[in-house]
């Protein structure tokens, strides 16, 4: 063999080396010291740190509607869709084939051939199971399709970087954030194993900017194009009596701050910290911050995926961790009729973060994420009235019972967990 080829390849395999390397172990500033509890989500304090903590500011003026699994979320989204009359700028994880997948598709095909402008984000990862042929015929219809960190031997220090946003917002004054991915799964309202149970938001207001924003953070990365104007960010006036903020968190902005955002408000808890997600690995920080809550008498309760999960290795990996938790006193459920999507948390019935931030390492340190605060009474007493529903459908697990295991799911449960930096 030619000794150029044989540098070649040796360059080549140290870079990959390299790169693999750089890619499961990098990560950026951490906080690395449990919080302070000084006061409550309640104080004005709470309010004015967060702000400062987590830009942006929070603003008044706005109405968030909840909708409860696809019976209740996709026709409010494609409604919005078909009602455009300037702009839709739409990110996503999960596009897949299907039939939501194709009605999406075509609404926002209609728009764009009546001279809407379509801008459509998805991750490469989450959208692997879309049929290429339907984003051709997109791109050939006048929507302008971006593919978020495709895979190319020269960026493979991004693989591990994925846009876990859930953005939708038509003419700059309507938006949508949650969970759902725009697949087959989210179908239906939750009645069998083949259709999930999740929640996604509707918002009006001011805060729509700021969801446009986060929208725009991942378009000039890809496209690297600013789009900008009255049809993107249109005067907003008050649409009804919530603060909220949206925020952005990415691995690449030098901070960790969906992961702050969790630390933070949990620290503040003076009551009640209630939390479902999807994805629940929880790291010691966390682990220390909910048992301080419960020291303090904070009631912790916790709903997350039972049997009936897409990815059983992260509810091995969870479940590993629950011992010092059980044993502090939080209550933990796990939903049994179908796979639990939600990412929703409420701290003393008045502050709500949901979005599409789940609770581990990937969403904290890997992706980029966005989530939606509200601080408002009236529209957490309706979320804790959702998360009661769920709890009602859900398995409580005890420490005794945790204790019980099989030493068969305690070996498989310790081995998942040592890989959660990557769940």
């Amino acid at each position: 063999m030619d000794t150029w080829l044989i540098v070649l390849i040796s360059v080549v395999a140290t870079y990959a080396v390299l790169t693999i390397i750089r890619v499961l172990t990098a990560h950026e500033k951490q906080v690395q010291h449990q919080i302070e509890h000084r006061y409550g989500v309640e104080d004005p304090q709470f309010a004015r740190s967060i702000e400062g903590l987590l830009p942006p500011a929070l603003v008044s003026g706005n109405r968030v509607a909840a909708l409860l699994n696809g019976d209740e979320i996709f026709p409010a989204m494609l409604e919005a869709i078909r009602s455009a009359k300037q702009t839709i700028t739409f990110e996503t994880f999960i596009y897949w084939s299907g039939e939501i997948g194709s009605e999406f598709a075509a609404a926002l095909t209609e728009r764009a051939r009546a001279g809407v402008k379509v801008h459509v984000l998805l991750d490469w990862l989450g959208s692997n199971k879309m049929d290429a042929s339907v984003l051709e015929a997109m791109e050939r219809d006048g929507i302008e399709v971006q593919r978020y960190h495709p895979l190319r031997w020269y960026q493979m220090s991004q693989l591990n970087n994925r846009t876990h946003r859930k953005l939708l917002v038509v003419d700059g004054q309507v938006a949508f954030t949650g969970g759902v991915g725009i697949a087959d799964q989210w179908t239906g309202s939750a009645q069998d194993e083949e259709h999930w149970r999740d929640s996604h938001f509707r918002v009006e207001g001011p805060v729509v900017a700021q969801v446009q924003a986060a929208f725009m953070d991942n378009w000039l990365k890809t496209k690297g194009r600013v789009l900008h104007g009255p049809e993107y960010y249109p005067v907003l006036e008050n649409a009804g009596p919530t603060p909220a903020q949206m925020f952005m968190s990415s691995p690449k902005e030098g901070s960790e701050s969906a992961r702050l955002m969790y630390l933070f408000s949990m620290t503040c808890a003076a009551r009640s910290i209630r939390i479902a997600n999807a994805y629940f690995i929880p790291d010691d920080l966390s682990i220390q911050t909910l048992i301080a809550a419960r020291k303090r008498g904070v009631r912790v309760e916790i709903i997350v995926p039972g049997k009936k999960t897409d990815v059983p290795l992260v509810r091995r990996a969870s479940r590993a961790r629950w011992g010092p938790l059980l044993e502090a006193g939080v209550r933990i459920y796990e939903y049994q009729p179908t796979m639990y999507h939600c990412k929703v948390m409420i701290i003393d019935e008045c502050w709500v973060s949901v979005g599409s931030t789940n609770f581990d390492n990937r969403s904290f340190r890997l992706n980029d994420e966005a989530n939606l605060n509200l601080l408002d009474t009236d529209f957490a007493q309706g979320q804790v009235e959702v998360f009661e529903q769920d709890r009602g459908n859900a398995r409580e697990i005890t420490h005794a019972q945790w204790l019980r295991r099989p030493l068969r799911e305690k070996i498989k449960e310790r081995g998942a967990s040592l890989l959660r930096t990557q769940l």
